[in-house]
């Protein structure tokens, strides 16, 4: 049976958390709010907790989970090949609602799912989320909805779609910005804008003029 904890109080929170991150360390999901939507949470090296990630969620290994991280410097054991453009869209987005697609170390033990040598990895911009991550390391963290269902602003809409799946719920109360993060592939030799999101083409392009976006003439 699930268990949910309301992060506003804080005696509330310091069980949530050491809850929650104990049902990630038995290989168990927790849903968390985050800076942009809520997120399915699984440690990020168990091949078996992110299998259930994708089964809770309805979604195939062709849809492989991001991960998120509780630091912008833990992506020097994570990632290879980063451009000094994808360290420029770190120091000024992170924490905050941009992913970024890179290659990731060929020495990680880990199975996302149909990655093909690549993470998705952002940090977000949410204390309660920050605060899993520091106790846990990185985790697989998707939006906590069944595929093809709205993405929740609410812990309410997460618990409703995703049910006894998950072992423990932290309600941090409505999501500040419910919009998913924007995404940024900097696996090539040019920095490519893949979705929209929380922060703007615009945005992004006063930090790396030369990104390419579709739609915008490239």
């Amino acid at each position: 049976m699930s268990r949910r904890y309301d992060c506003a109080d804080a005696a509330d929170r310091e069980t949530g958390l050491r809850e929650a991150a104990s049902a990630i360390r038995r290989g168990e999901l927790v849903v968390t709010p985050t800076d942009t939507v809520y997120g399915l949470a699984a440690d990020a090296f168990s091949k078996d907790a992110v299998a259930e990630l994708l089964a809770a969620k309805g979604r195939g290994r062709n849809m492989p989970s991001p991960v998120l991280v509780g630091s912008p410097t833990t992506l020097h054991g994570l990632v290879t090949d980063f451009s000094e453009q994808a360290w420029e869209l770190v120091d000024a987005f992170w924490p905050g609602g941009l992913t970024i697609v890179a290659r990731h170390q060929p020495s990680l033990r880990w199975d996302l799912g149909e990655t093909r040598g690549t993470v998705a990895v952002r940090m977000p911009l949410h204390p309660v989320a920050i605060e899993l991550l520091n106790e846990t390391g990185p985790l697989a963290v998707s939006s906590a909805n069944l595929t093809g269902g709205p993405s929740p602003a609410d812990c309410d809409a997460a618990q409703q779609q995703l049910g006894d799946a998950v072992s423990v719920y932290l309600d941090g109360g409505p999501a500040q910005h419910a919009v998913p993060s924007s995404i940024v592939d900097v696996t090539g030799k040019t920095p490519r804008l893949l979705r929209a999101g929380a922060i703007t083409a615009d945005t992004l392009r006063e930090v790396v003029p030369d990104l390419e976006a579709p739609g915008a003439g490239n």
